[in-house]
C-alpha cells in the first residue's frame, strides 16, 4: 500500500499499447493520429523557435487564446488553454465534483473519462451505446439524480464514431442543469458537430477540444476548453499558469495561419479515404458502425487473424472490444495509404 488515498491504490493506469510504434516501419491507423507529418510552416517555427535561443524561458502566451477563439468562432473569455483534452477533461471533473458524486459516461467510450472519475472516487454509470440507436440518450435521461455531476458526451465517440445530435445534447443540459455536460469535440474538424454556440444558453455545457488528431501535434499536447465565461474563470483558477508547453504555442500558432493543409488532409480522409474503406467493407458484407470521425470500428470474422496480417504488412490498427466481439479500429490517412490497407486486407477477408 501506498501513503496516497485507498482508491486510488486500487485502480490500474491507463496503459496505451504505444510500444514499438514507428512512422518509418508501420503506417500507423491504430491511434487516430494524423497519418502526414506537420507541414513546413510549423515544422520551420519550431526550428526557428528552438535557434533563438529561448528554451531556458517560462512560457509566455500572448494573444494565443484569442487566436483560437477567433478559430472556434466564440469569444475570447469563453476560451482556456490546457495540455491536451486530456488534461482538461480531468480539470473539468475535478472541478464539478467530489468523492461520491456520479458520473454518467456512456460505454464503451475513451478511457480517460472514466479514469478521471475514478481518481475523485466517483460513482460511475454507464449505459451502452448501440449500433442500431447510437448514443444512450433515454437511459441516460433516466440515469439521471440529484447527484449526477458530469454527463459524458463524446461527439463523435471513441471507439464507434457515432455523432450525438445537437438537439440531444441541449435536452441532456436541460434535464441536469445542476451537472456538467462534458462535450468531447476532439475530432471537430472532422464532423463540424458542435454546440460551442450555445454555452451562453446552456451554461452546464462545457467543450474539450485538441490539436492533437487533425493538426498532427499530439506530442506537444495542446487542447483548449470552450464555455461560459464564469466557468472558464473558475477552470483557471485550477488549472496552472505554465502548464503548456511553449513549443505547443509556437506550432499553433503557425498552424492557424496555414489552415489550407488542415483543411485539405481533412477532406482526402472523409470525402476520400473514407468512402472507399466504406464500400469496400460493404462488398465483403463486413459489419462496422457508422462513423463521423476519421476511423472506422468494423467486426471481421477473424478479427486476430486480420490484425496480425496488417500488422506483418507493416499497418497497425486498434483492437477494441464490444461484449464478447472484438472490433478493429481502423483510423483513415490518406488515399494511398487506405489504397495499401485495402490491398492487404483482400488477403484475409
Amino acid at each position: 500500500m501506498s501513503i496516497f488515498k485507498d482508491h486510488i491504490d486500487r485502480m490500474s493506469a491507463y496503459k496505451p499499447p504505444l510500444d514499438g510504434r514507428d512512422p518509418k516501419q508501420h503506417v500507423l491507423l491504430d491511434f487516430n493520429e494524423r497519418t502526414l507529418p506537420v507541414g513546413e510552416a510549423i515544422r520551420q517555427a519550431l526550428v526557428d523557435y528552438v535557434n533563438d535561443g529561448r528554451l531556458q524561458m517560462y512560457p509566455a502566451y500572448g494573444d494565443i487564446t484569442e487566436r483560437i477563439a477567433a478559430y472556434a468562432k466564440v469569444g475570447a473569455d469563453q476560451v482556456m488553454i490546457t495540455n491536451g483534452s486530456d488534461q482538461g477533461i480531468d480539470l473539468i471533473i475535478r472541478a464539478a465534483s467530489r468523492e461520491g458524486d456520479e458520473a454518467i459516461i456512456p460505454g464503451p467510450s475513451f478511457a480517460m473519462y472514466t479514469q478521471c472519475a475514478r481518481i475523485e472516487n466517483l460513482k460511475i454509470i454507464q449505459p451502452q451505446y448501440t449500433r442500431e440507436k447510437g448514443y444512450p440518450l433515454a437511459q441516460v435521461l433516466a440515469a439521471i439524480t440529484d447527484r449526477t455531476r458530469v454527463i459524458v458526451v463524446s461527439n463523435p465517440n471513441n471507439p464507434c464514431g457515432t455523432v450525438v445530435p445537437r438537439d440531444d445534447i441541449c435536452t441532456l443540459a436541460k434535464a441536469a442543469p445542476h451537472a456538467v455536460i462534458l462535450v468531447d469535440e476532439c475530432y471537430f474538424e472532422y464532423t463540424s458537430v458542435t454546440v460551442a454556440d450555445v454555452v451562453k444558453l446552456y451554461p452546464n455545457i462545457v467543450i474539450t477540444r485538441t490539436f492533437s488528431k487533425t493538426w498532427g501535434l499530439p506530442s506537444l499536447r495542446l487542447g483548449y476548453v470552450i464555455a461560459e465565461a464564469d466557468n472558464i474563470r473558475a477552470l483557471l483558477n485550477v488549472r496552472g499558469p505554465y502548464d503548456i508547453n511553449q513549443m505547443a504555442i509556437v506550432a499553433i500558432r503557425a498552424g492557424l495561419d496555414n489552415l489550407e493543409g488542415i483543411e485539405s488532409y481533412v477532406e482526402e480522409v472523409m470525402q476520400e479515404s473514407k468512402p472507399l474503406l466504406e464500400r469496400y467493407l460493404d462488398e465483403q458484407k463486413v459489419v462496422y458502425w457508422p462513423s463521423g470521425g476519421n476511423y472506422l470500428w468494423a467486426f471481421f470474422a477473424d478479427a486476430h487473424v486480420v490484425e496480425q496480417g496488417l500488422q506483418a504488412a507493416g499497418i497497425l490498427v486498434r483492437p477494441k472490444a464490444y461484449g464478447d466481439k472484438v472490433g478493429l479500429r481502423i483510423t483513415l490517412g490518406t488515399l494511398g495509404q487506405t489504397e495499401r490497407l485495402l490491398s492487404v486486407l483482400k488477403q484475409f477477408v
